[in-house]
């Protein structure tokens, strides 16, 4: 016995009346705006013609990225005995993690500080050391 009514069966042949319009990051599953990126690759020229799957990659590089660096930064704060994340939280991350720190090495950061370090040479020397 088949029942009338809505549903994807297979006697439904096309789209159901007004179907409900789903991103291209939802099917993706991703937080990152997958409509934008690919808005941005067009508009910037960067080639003639823009594939699908290339913004939905894009998308997906840079909210791993983003999420790398907010896991690392939500650390340094945790670190800190602070709740929200400023600047120097995110310098101390990006600058301590290797692979980050090659990747944003040309990069400055607003407010960001730099890494305590003092070269072993300025550290004050043993009295017992003969070399000086």
């Amino acid at each position: 016995l088949k029942m009338a009514g809505k549903g994807k069966g297979a006697g439904g042949r096309g789209k159901a009346g007004a179907a409900r319009p789903v991103s291209r990051s939802a099917k993706a599953g991703l937080q990152f705006p997958v409509g934008r990126i690919a808005r941005f690759l067009k508009q910037g020229r960067y080639a003639e013609r823009i594939g699908a799957g290339a913004p939905v990659y894009m998308a997906a590089v840079l909210e791993y990225l983003a999420a790398e660096v907010l896991e690392l930064a939500g650390n340094a704060a945790r670190d800190n005995k602070k709740t929200r994340i400023v600047p120097r939280h995110i310098q101390l991350a990006i600058r301590n993690d290797e692979e980050l720190n090659k990747l944003m090495s040309n990069t400055t950061i607003a407010n960001g500080g730099v890494l305590p370090n003092i070269h072993v040479f300025l550290l004050p020397s043993k009295k017992g050391d003969a070399s000086h």
